[in-house]
């Protein structure tokens, strides 16, 4: 007999991969330019600078944004899910990231077309945003919310984690290292998100924001953020 749990983990393991053919690995949200100008240049530092962000910004923003996203898509309110969707678009502080959400979120899109027969027309007057797509995605397995967060946030720090090692750059133990703190970190993370209203959620990380922006004119760089 299948195991629904189990099936249900993997999914969520298979959204967050960042093997995923949604350009995810192309962005390092910031961490080039703050490689140049903010003086992340170790391990420790960008350890540092990883956490903070998760916490700072990646918990009360777009973590918090997904997780009323599953729970809207779950409940079929599709107003609350353009509501979330508007509320991601709005809140991007520089060009790049709101054309990396909007990039990723269309793949994301293309990509669930495979797999969910509904999602051309659940998507066909809905602005792409990853996060809302993400969500629609965890929505349609069994596990719980809370589960689904912790897979959108270990994504993101996959991601995220990758690029610092390409950047610094680092050794793929630093990585792990990295990683693991990041992993230890989520739990936290993705309770505190949960637990954070509509007028809770914020988008305000101003020193990300501005090295976003200059790292749109960076000399030297590998990523599209």
């Amino acid at each position: 007999m299948p195991d629904p749990a189990a099936q249900s983990l993997l999914q969520l393991i298979w959204l967050a991969s960042p093997a995923l053919p949604i350009g995810g690995f192309s962005y390092s949200e910031g961490v080039e330019a703050a490689v140049e100008w903010a003086g992340i240049d170790s391990e420790p530092r960008a350890a540092e600078w990883l956490a903070d962000q998760l916490h700072l910004s990646f918990a009360r923003g777009d973590l918090a944004a997904f997780a009323q996203a599953v729970e809207a898509w779950r409940n079929k309110d599709t107003p609350r899910v353009r509501q979330l969707t508007q509320w991601v678009l709005t809140t991007r502080e520089s060009a790049e990231f709101f054309l990396q959400t909007e990039q990723m979120g269309r793949s994301f899109v293309e990509w669930l077309k495979l797999h969910h027969a509904d999602t051309a027309q659940v998507f066909a007057d809905l602005p792409a945003s990853y996060p809302i797509a993400f969500a629609f995605a965890a929505s349609r397995t069994d596990a719980s919310v809370h589960d689904c967060c912790l897979a959108f946030a270990f994504g993101w720090a996959e991601n995220m984690v990758a690029a610092a090692v390409k950047a610094v750059p680092l050794g793929q133990s630093a990585g792990q290292r990295i990683l693991g703190r990041l992993a230890r970190e989520i739990p936290e993370a993705v309770t505190r998100a949960m637990a954070l209203g509509d007028d809770e959620r914020q988008a305000f990380a101003p020193l990300l924001a501005v090295l976003s922006a200059r790292h749109e004119t960076q000399y030297s760089r590998l990523f599209r953020s």
